[in-house]
């Protein structure tokens, strides 16, 4: 099974969840709900049997355990040629397939409820690696008529689970889920106009300013909207030289955005004043599909890209706090806290922190866990999940 669709469990839990969804033509898709216990650093498997179609993005419910909402393809017929192809180079038929009528390939979005044996803090999950597939409920569509296929969905992230945006074609509209998120009305659209490629690629919701702002990429470009109007904020033109992969915003500064392309560029951004990146990386060789920050500590980066690494970058000069606040003052010595007070006096310096070649393929997704801060997962689209965990020797040695 290939896969490329990763996302944590975001609800309030002490468990270390992560949900992967699965693509694949020839067998019935998945979405694999991977606990991981970290006292005996053991990871159990649950299957959930996702047969509408293949997985491109996946989001957890901020507030609702059990709720979940993917992106899948419907698929009419394909030839054997067109799927020998497929195997031969996936980037070239993706692009292909995605944009031409005969391959009739449509991107839903769809909110669905897992059992609930299977949510956190339910039934102990079974360690049998043999143990049957579980079934999605549906809860309910996210399909505008003629509106396009549908790139992603985006949660409101402080919110009580029942707003929503998904990304659909040119469109970028609002929903609210009512009875128990089993309807969702349309509450509000907006369109992009003009020239060039309007077709959204990826959105996020902005954690700050009540979580009335939206961001956007399509094409080269990356755009803010204000959900409460559904206007445009602010635009930069040509954030990337080729193509937007992914956006993430910083959870502790408000105005800082994280941006990431087919150039094989990170790119950080003060939305007041787009006319120049904050800070650019470039340690990666191929397009970097994901960026993320940590939630707790946003001088952690993460990024992921298809030559096959993941990067943990320190990028302390544009953070919201010194590095030294990452460990306790009572973990402390004297002299270690003498060392930390000199080295916090000197300017802050960026730096990759690790990089970890674990993987043998593009690696399409990267996040960190929602409950434990320095714990983060990556996945290939071979299917291979990694966990990964910030070293804590590696920390001491990047502070004292």
């Amino acid at each position: 099974l290939q896969a490329r669709a990763l996302t944590p469990q975001t609800a309030e839990t002490d468990a270390i969840r992560f949900l992967v969804g699965t693509q694949s033509l020839k067998y019935d898709n998945q979405i694999h709900v991977i606990d991981f216990d970290d006292e005996n650093n053991i990871i159990n498997k649950n299957v959930l049997l996702h047969q509408v179609g293949e997985i491109w993005h996946i989001s957890a419910s901020p507030s609702d355990k059990g709720v979940l909402a993917t992106c899948y393809n419907k698929r009419g017929l394909e030839t054997d040629a067109t799927c020998a192809l497929h195997a031969i180079d996936r980037e070239l038929i993706l692009t292909l397939a995605v944009s031409s009528a005969d391959s009739k390939v449509v991107t839903c979005a769809a909110v669905w409820r897992m059992p609930l044996e299977l949510e956190p803090g339910g039934q102990d999950s079974p360690e049998d690696a043999a143990s049957p597939a579980h079934a999605l409920e549906l809860l309910c569509h996210l399909e505008p008529a003629a509106r396009g296929s549908t790139a992603c969905v985006a949660w409101e992230p402080a919110g009580d689970g029942k707003r929503v945006i998904s990304l659909a074609d040119n469109h970028i509209l609002l929903w609210d889920l009512q009875e128990s998120s089993s309807q969702a009305m349309l509450a509000s659209s907006a369109s992009l106009e003009g020239k060039g490629q309007l077709k959204f690629t990826t959105g996020r919701w902005s954690p700050h300013h009540n979580c009335s702002q939206v961001a956007t990429a399509n094409d080269t470009a990356i755009r803010g909207w204000d959900t409460r109007t559904m206007s445009q904020i602010y635009c930069i033109e040509s954030a990337h030289g080729q193509l937007v992969r992914d956006l993430d915003f910083n959870p502790n500064k408000q105005y800082y955005l994280a941006s990431c392309g087919d150039d094989c560029k990170v790119k950080f951004w003060d939305t007041r004043n787009v006319a120049e990146p904050v800070k650019t990386l470039e340690e990666h060789s191929h397009w970097v599909w994901n960026v993320r920050y940590n939630h707790s500590h946003d001088q952690l980066v993460l990024t992921g890209s298809s030559d096959s690494r993941v990067i943990l970058s320190n990028m302390v000069s544009i953070s919201s706090e010194p590095f030294g606040h990452l460990v306790d003052d009572d973990d402390l010595s004297d002299q270690e806290e003498r060392r930390l007070e000199e080295k916090s006096q000197e300017p802050p310096q960026d730096s990759v922190i690790a990089t970890y070649e674990e993987h043998e393929d593009s690696v399409y997704a990267v996040d960190w866990s929602s409950a434990d801060p320095w714990l983060f997962a990556s996945l290939s689209y071979d299917g291979r999940l990694v966990i990964n965990r910030v070293p804590r020797a590696l920390k001491y040695h990047i502070l004292l």
